[in-house]
């Protein structure tokens, strides 16, 4: 118990940056908790080893992952490394991850911190979480749509029973642990879909209705994708947990992640019965690569999930404190506003907010 080994995946672009400032959180968090043991071991996976290999997460590399206790990962692509059907050639390790490992809920915290400037009217107090279902939708066509002479090209969308039960029912319970929405401590769970038009999403959102009355304490709530972008700019503060097919989690995490700082402020986790993997919701940001101004806040939160998910998984309160001082140390961050990057209007480095955050914790 408090013994974790921890594969480290630091990717590709700002990737090895932001997961080099999160590490040293983690190790300085270590330190200052004792019975936590952390154990790191990097490995390589993403588009430039495919560039030199051919492949983009080796067998070996996949096996670690699958031994290690959990996964941090940085971010994988580059926009014009392509696999000869022009999907990029990252998908190669992303997908193999998320797919074999079956990590189904792609869980995304959106969370406006004070001291950080929101895209939206001052006063909106935004705290929900998007739970993405990882593993089926659009997605699940990857690799295996049909491309007509050049002419004709279709992916299939996919819902299961069982693929959307898991997801929703992952849902319900991190309501139950959260406080509710901001505008009224509600406890809530909100199905997006496209169900007017679609037999597919009409589906997901009649197994969601079956999950949701195995759970008569926490409320129902539905929004059509399209109208829910809208809502999440006007009303965000309605919201407690959302919960979204494959495709449309992916978009409306992005939207979200736009109103409370942008990408830099939004960690995520992908977990499944037996394993998770915690990366940040953001790409690669190769046009900032290399330039040591990359927020890495947004993989330090993540970091931050990982030793609560750990804590949880396991019962040990000593992760559990761990996760906590980093939250702490993240908000006194901010709220002094004194150490920032450029996304967030300051002119620290990346190294600058990793140093000041691990000293916190210390």
């Amino acid at each position: 118990m408090g013994s974790y080994s921890i594969a480290v995946l630091p990717g590709d672009g700002i990737g090895p940056e932001v997961i080099g400032e999160t590490v040293k959180v983690l190790r300085a968090v270590q330190e200052s908790t004792p019975g936590l043991k952390l154990g790191f071991r990097e490995y390589e996976a993403g588009a430039r080893l495919w560039l030199r290999t051919g492949v983009a997460l080796p067998d070996d590399v996949f096996e670690a992952c699958k031994q290690a206790d959990a996964i941090l990962l940085g971010a994988f692509g580059l926009p014009d490394v392509r696999l000869p059907d022009g999907t990029e050639a990252h998908g190669e390790a992303m997908f193999k991850l998320r797919f074999q490992l079956d990590l189904y809920a792609g869980v995304r915290p959106i969370k406006l911190y004070p001291g950080v400037k929101g895209a939206l009217a001052a006063g909106k107090p935004i705290d929900y979480v998007i739970v993405r279902e990882n593993c089926e939708g659009l997605y699940a066509s990857r690799g295996g749509g049909c491309l007509l002479r050049g002419e004709v090209a279709t992916d299939t969308l996919i819902i299961t029973r069982e693929g959307t039960r898991k997801v929703t029912s992952y849902a319900f319970e991190l309501a139950r642990k959260r406080n509710g929405r901001p505008s009224d401590g509600k406890k809530i769970v909100t199905c997006v879909d496209k169900s007017n038009v679609l037999r597919s999403y009409a589906f997901f959102r009649r197994v969601y209705d079956e999950v949701a009355a195995e759970y008569p304490e926490i409320g129902r709530d539905y929004a059509y994708v399209d109208a829910m972008t809208a809502w999440q700019v006007l009303w965000p503060e309605q919201y407690d947990v959302v919960v979204a097919e494959n495709m449309f989690g992916d978009i409306i995490s992005d939207l979200a992640a736009a109103t409370v700082g942008g990408m830099g402020m939004a960690p995520s986790a992908d977990v499944g019965d037996r394993w998770g993997l915690f990366q940040p919701s953001h790409g690669t940001a190769p046009t900032i690569a290399g330039k040591g101004i990359a927020n890495p806040i947004a993989t330090i939160l993540s970091g931050r999930m990982m030793l609560e998910w750990l804590a949880e998984r396991h019962g040990d309160e000593e992760a559990a404190q761990a996760a906590a001082k980093i939250e702490r140390a993240v908000e006194g961050l901010l709220g002094e506003g004194k150490v920032r990057t450029p996304d967030l209007g300051g002119t620290s480095s990346t190294a600058q907010v990793g140093d000041a955050i691990a000293a916190a914790v210390a």
